[in-house]
């Protein structure tokens, strides 16, 4: 990720800083900067990716597994509760994107049980349309306060990962314009086709 000029001395918002775990101020130093924040949850994530990786290549952790709401919790959770008091924890406000909060937990648990039951009893999903169909899906209900774009897009990567066959692993390549990425989730969200992102968003191998 590239940042403005003036990002690394940018600081943190009083507001968020609130929600900052103590673990986390204690990383970063003070006063808390943007871009050591950022670092630390990039660092976090890469831990965490790699994680899941190997037990999805082990055969611990399977796509139906992958595909619930349960898992969705978790995997935000493993991702910033060493930095947000908020991790894990569906949305309570309005936002501009987003189903209302009083959906998100219901959405989520019918939206991702509907998307299992097509993998297991239908076959009108190939594995690279499963991820990003699973990470169009979490994007539209913006379950978490923060940290939904790197959350989905590990979904993704897992749920791929987890129903490939062959001795060549591919992974998405989410390095994509933005715009058409966005006007596509919006796409998306209009008609649950997701095969215009899946054209966008490239496959590479592994490593």
């Amino acid at each position: 990720m590239s940042f403005d000029p003036e990002y690394g001395e940018t600081l943190v918002a009083e507001e968020d800083l609130e929600s900052l775990t103590e673990q986390a101020r204690a990383a970063v130093g003070d006063p808390v900067h943007k871009a050591d924040v950022y670092d630390l949850e990039q660092a976090i994530w890469t831990q965490v990716a790699a994680d899941r990786l190997t037990a999805v290549l082990e055969g611990s952790l399977t796509a139906e597994e992958i595909l619930t709401d349960h898992f969705v919790r978790q995997l935000h959770t493993d991702l910033y509760v060493r930095i947000w008091t908020w991790a894990g924890r569906h949305r309570r406000l309005e936002t501009n994107v987003g189903v209302a909060p009083e959906q998100v937990a219901l959405r989520l648990r019918t939206d991702v049980d509907d998307l299992r039951w097509r993998w297991l009893h239908t076959a009108d999903l190939t594995p690279r349309i499963l991820g990003i169909t699973f990470h169009a899906i979490v994007v539209h209900i913006h379950p978490f306060i923060d940290g939904n774009g790197r959350t989905t897009r590990l979904l993704a990567d897992l749920a791929y990962a987890a129903t490939q066959e062959g001795e060549q692993l591919l992974e998405y390549d989410w390095d994509v314009d933005r715009r058409e990425y966005i006007r596509l989730l919006r796409h998306f969200d209009l008609t649950r086709d997701a095969q215009p992102l899946v054209d966008l968003v490239g496959v590479r191998p592994v490593g």
